[in-house]
C-alpha cells in the first residue's frame, strides 16, 4: 500500500492477514450459527467430536471451547511468525 518493497515486509503482512481472517471468522461464529451456518474447519471440529449442530445449539462444552481455542491457536501461531 504504502509502496514498500521489502520481502520480510510482504511476508509479514501475508501471516498478519491470515491471522485477521481467522479472527474475523472466530468473532462472527455466533452470528452465523444464529443463522443456522457454520464457517470453522469441519476437521477441526471432528477431531473434538464436535458438531455444526452444537455451534447452532450454542453449546458450550468443553469439546467446543477446545475447537474454539485449537482454531485460535493458529491465529497466534501467524503472529509468533510476524514476530
Amino acid at each position: 500500500i504504502l509502496g514498500v518493497r521489502d520481502i520480510h515486509a510482504d511476508h509479514a503482512a501475508s501471516h498478519i492477514g491470515k491471522a485477521q481472517g481467522i479472527i474475523t471468522c472466530l468473532r462472527a461464529t455466533p452470528y452465523h450459527c444464529t443463522r443456522g451456518k457454520v464457517f470453522l474447519p469441519m476437521d477441526i471440529c471432528m477431531l473434538h467430536g464436535v458438531s455444526q449442530e452444537d455451534f447452532i445449539r450454542g453449546k458450550q462444552e468443553k469439546n467446543v471451547r477446545d475447537v474454539i481455542y485449537d482454531i485460535a491457536s493458529q491465529a497466534h501461531i501467524h503472529l509468533e511468525h510476524v514476530r
